[in-house]
């Protein structure tokens, strides 16, 4: 089966492809995602407190379900996009780049040569060594490489950052608030607006772009918006919401109140 070719096929043709953040190493998630129909899914390695191992079990759990499996290594090393591939990720969703020369850096760790510098293994990704031929010929182009657009200092760059042939960008409110001066908010002041104004830049290009919502009516709107990638939220943060839900209905208080 192609790499994300049931995602690309709805970013080409301009509908949304929902997704799923995943925090939790439980591979069931992702089992579960794939049979409820979820598009895609990115397993978060930046933050929380999975592992390599855990990227295998939903690469297990999601395999021959068409689902396309990202994940967001917790840098933008080598080590960390490299494991991440090797260990058969269908795509990465790289954090916090605010050039194009991060971009150029990070296309070197991942794409084989002549495209980058990406250097062979046995692992998982070739069918630990028994599929590897057919790996190397096709990864250059079935993998998708996703820059998150998260900072001021990316808002300033971006027309370069999409001159390096990207196919797809990733928002992140959160860190854009926080790059401008509004820690812990979501969508600071002027940032719903740089959202709207990335997002019409980028399809002027060719180029989808995706982003997280945190209710349903949320991701009503993101889609209608135009975004091509749109997570209904994360696992832990949806089962959060449902609960929190179910208490309230029954009269019970609930605490806090969670990002996603």
């Amino acid at each position: 089966m192609t790499m994300n070719a049931n995602l690309r096929e709805k970013l080409q043709k301009g509908e949304t492809a929902f997704g799923l953040w995943v925090t939790s190493e439980e591979p069931a998630v992702s089992e579960v995602a794939a049979l409820l129909g979820i598009d895609w899914i990115c397993v978060d390695l930046e933050h929380g407190y999975i592992n390599y191992k855990a990227v295998a079990g939903h690469l297990t759990a999601a395999k021959g379900s068409g689902m396309s499996v990202f994940v967001r290594p917790p840098s933008q090393d080598l080590e960390a996009i490299k494991r991440s591939l090797d260990m058969g990720a269908h795509g990465i969703i790289l954090p916090l780049v605010d050039s194009a020369d991060e971009v150029r850096k990070a296309y070197e760790h991942f794409y084989y040569p002549p495209l980058g510098r990406r250097g062979l293994g046995g692992e998982r990704s070739g069918k630990w060594g028994l599929g590897l031929e057919e790996y190397v010929a096709n990864a250059n182009d079935e993998l998708m490489f996703v820059p998150m657009i998260e900072t001021q200092k990316a808002y300033d760059n971006l027309d370069e950052i999409l001159d390096e042939k990207v196919e797809t960008i990733f928002l992140g409110p959160g860190d854009m608030s926080a790059s401008r001066g509004a820690v812990g908010e979501w969508e600071g002041p002027g940032v719903a607006e740089i959202n709207l104004d990335i997002l019409r830049r980028a399809k002027e290009r060719g180029v989808a772009s995706g982003i997280v919502a945190r209710s349903t009516e949320e991701a009503i709107l993101r889609r209608d918006q135009g975004f091509g990638m749109v997570s209904l939220g994360s696992d832990i943060g949806l089962m959060i919401r449902q609960i929190r839900s179910m208490s309230e209905a029954l009269g019970k208080t609930s605490v806090g109140h969670r990002w996603f």
